[in-house]
């Protein structure tokens, strides 16, 4: 009887173990297809550029300013890149290259003035490029106008900065002269006071030296007078016969 319950006890084990297979079985099977349809869907909503921006960060700056096409000149990115590598060259370099551009063109003078910027130059030849490229600015395209725009006001805050420290320059030198004149009429000053101080203390001194010689020659002079009011009344007594 025992053996006779063990046996259905197995079959019910079995039947119900091959049932949890197929139904795993299938659960499995549908979480493997959900990943192929998230992921063929994915692909299908990911669209690509049509046309990738070049990447001019990692141009040389050697090689930059030698692309003159139409694609990199309307480029803000070329323009940025050509900025950054003009910060790098020292002055000379910089003169150097910016003399192998010529101001007939908006881009040759646009460049010029990009590399002459941070080369120490004079306000007089800031200025001259900044009125050539106001006078070609009508043909700069316009996707790099604005960027054109913000780099001409930094140059005019440039130039006025110039003017104001030329202007301070002079105020300084026309003060420090008026200062030098001040300091020689001071001195001047000075030194006639001193003069006029001792001028003062001699003539104290001869009027104290006065003072104190003053009762003796009063009675030199009485003593005088009386001798010759005596020998005044003499004469006549001899004259007599």
């Amino acid at each position: 009887m025992k053996a006779y319950l063990l046996t259905l006890l197995r079959g019910a084990i079995g039947a119900r173990l091959a049932v949890l297979l197929v139904t795993g079985s299938g659960v499995l099977t549908g979480c493997a297809s959900l990943p192929e349809f998230h992921h063929s869907q994915t692909v299908n909503q990911t669209h690509l550029p049509e046309q990738q921006l070049p990447d001019y960060l990692s141009t040389q700056c050697s090689h930059i300013w030698q692309q003159d096409n139409a694609d990199s000149l309307e480029n803000p990115l070329y323009w940025l890149r050509g900025m950054e590598c003009a910060q790098r060259l020292s002055p000379e370099e910089a003169r150097t290259e910016a003399r192998q551009w010529s101001a007939l063109t908006w881009q040759d003078t646009f460049k010029r003035g990009i590399l002459l910027s941070p080369a120490k130059i004079t306000p007089v030849e800031r200025r001259r490029y900044m009125t050539q490229l106001d006078m070609l600015a009508t043909d700069i395209p316009l996707q790099i106008r604005s960027l054109f725009i913000v780099w001409r006001d930094g140059q005019r805050f440039q130039l006025s900065l110039a003017e104001e420290r030329n202007r301070y320059s002079k105020l300084q030198q026309t003060t420090d002269s008026q200062l030098d004149e001040l300091r020689q009429t001071q001195q001047f000053l000075r030194n006639e006071l001193e003069i006029t101080t001792r001028k003062l203390e001699t003539m104290s001194d001869i009027e104290r030296q006065l003072s104190s010689r003053k009762p003796g020659s009063n009675y030199v002079p009485e003593a005088q007078s009386t001798d010759t009011q005596e020998s005044s009344e003499q004469l006549p007594k001899e004259d007599q016969p």
